[in-house]
């Protein structure tokens, strides 16, 4: 894809330049990002003391990635995709800097309601460009080798951004530790525009792409209907509509057993997300190593039938280090599943249609995380936060081991066929 006429090898990756600007950019951005993270809950249990608003926060953010979802990839496969990434980071870091300023002079919980919908669907299309771009960035056959090297980076990112947000939160308050994040978003977008990826199409060419059609509605199904041909990316992303329903309002979970039912300090949950993000640098170092040993299908099931085990006891935990066992094997583990599930989609997906792919992939199975976020947390009032991780962590279990009787179990399902059907002829940017 990237290598020149006489054949040579692909470059290394660390001497390739605008892989090398974007990674040391983006994992700036986590770092901060992780702030708001774990000062967004404590912001608002520091306001009301309420769980069931956490889920309801975490439940609207999800809400509003699912809307934003839906014209994601439109946004990545039709504009300059370089020139998205940067409105995303500049839009983020005003949005996210009125939090703190408005902090300053009374809290206002119904800011919250505001900018973290907006922070959420800026993210989204951001996260969504941010796949398509990686192709572009790296050579032939690197495409999982980059996306390790990135969620390591991004791990030692999540290491140390937890611990700082919660010494910043537990000194001078969660909006402080917001503000962190706002200034995080800002040095990366400066940072991107020093990147010049280049489509995949392009690579292989030698030349620019040709000129993309105007988009119209039904490009929007577009990603939805590769999904759905593809036997494997179909699995996925049905049995992780389940799986992110039971998961995304863990960390809620994780904050309110150790601030209400512990009565740890703001700090404590920094250094439980911070011990647990171990788990994914081990993952980014182990995932390319276990797809080519175990095979897809066993990193994927056997990561989330793990996670289940974890979840379970995350709710039994009766301090800090026993939280943060369980945590740290969750992380572990989806970290593993996650890098073998984007690493298929970008290496089955052509670039053309690579954004409106990834946006439909988790535009679907984000769908019900709003939904489960609000009822995990709204249980966890009412019965307690161990009677909830347990029921979640056996039903993740469950729903893992339904994947063996899927095309996920297969150990190579890039080689799978997509299916034909009437409905493949009328994609746009059809696939040859």
């Amino acid at each position: 894809m990237a290598r020149d006429a006489a054949g040579e090898q692909p470059r290394p990756l660390w001497r390739n330049r605008n892989f090398t600007v974007f990674l040391g950019v983006q994992t700036l951005s986590v770092a901060g990002d992780s702030f708001s993270i774990l000062a967004m809950p404590l912001l608002v249990l520091h306001a009301t003391g309420s769980v069931v608003q956490m889920g309801l926060l975490t439940g609207l953010a999800g809400a509003a990635s699912i809307f934003a979802g839906i014209f994601a990839g439109v946004l990545a496969d039709r504009v300059n995709r370089r020139a998205l990434l940067i409105a995303c980071d500049v839009v983020r870091a005003l949005v996210y800097a009125l939090v703190p300023l408005v902090w300053l002079l009374s809290p206002r919980v119904w800011l919250l309601y505001v900018v973290v919908p907006i922070g959420a669907a800026l993210g989204m299309v951001f996260q969504v460009t941010y796949v398509t771009v990686v192709p572009g960035l790296v050579d032939e056959g690197q495409i999982m080798k980059a996306n390790s090297r990135l969620y390591g980076t991004y791990s030692i990112a999540n290491i140390t951004g937890p611990v700082l947000a919660g010494l910043v939160s537990a000194m001078y308050g969660p909006s402080a530790a917001i503000a962190a994040d706002a200034g995080s978003f800002a040095v990366s977008a400066a940072g991107l525009c020093f990147v010049r990826p280049r489509s995949r199409s392009a690579l292989a060419a030698g030349e620019a792409p040709p000129p993309v059609p105007r988009a119209g509605w039904k490009d929007v199904l577009v990603g939805a209907r590769f999904l759905w041909r593809h036997p494997a990316l179909r699995s996925l992303t049905l049995l992780l509509s389940f799986l992110t329903f039971l998961t995304l309002g863990l960390n809620d979970l994780i904050i309110f057993h150790l601030k209400h039912d512990l009565g740890q300090p703001d700090s404590a949950a920094g250094y439980v997300l911070a011990s647990a993000a171990v788990g994914s640098m081990a993952a980014a170092v182990l995932a390319g190593l276990a797809r080519g040993f175990l095979g897809f299908g066993a990193c994927w099931i056997g990561s989330y039938a793990l996670c289940g085990v974890a979840i379970s006891f995350i709710g039994l935990s009766a301090n800090v280090p026993t939280m943060a066992v369980p945590a740290t094997v969750f992380l572990f583990c989806r970290g593993i599943a996650g890098i073998c599930s984007m690493s298929l989609r970008q290496e089955v997906t052509p670039d053309r249609l690579l954004g409106r792919v990834t946006s439909a992939f988790w535009t679907i199975h984000a769908a019900l995380g709003p939904i489960g976020a609000a009822l995990l947390t709204w249980g966890a009032a009412r019965y307690g936060v161990a009677v909830v991780c347990l029921a979640a962590g056996i039903t993740c279990l469950v729903t893992a081991l339904c994947a063996t009787l899927t095309p996920i179990r297969h150990p190579r399902p890039e080689l799978l066929p997509v299916l034909e059907g009437p409905s493949a002829s009328r994609l746009p940017g059809n696939i040859d």
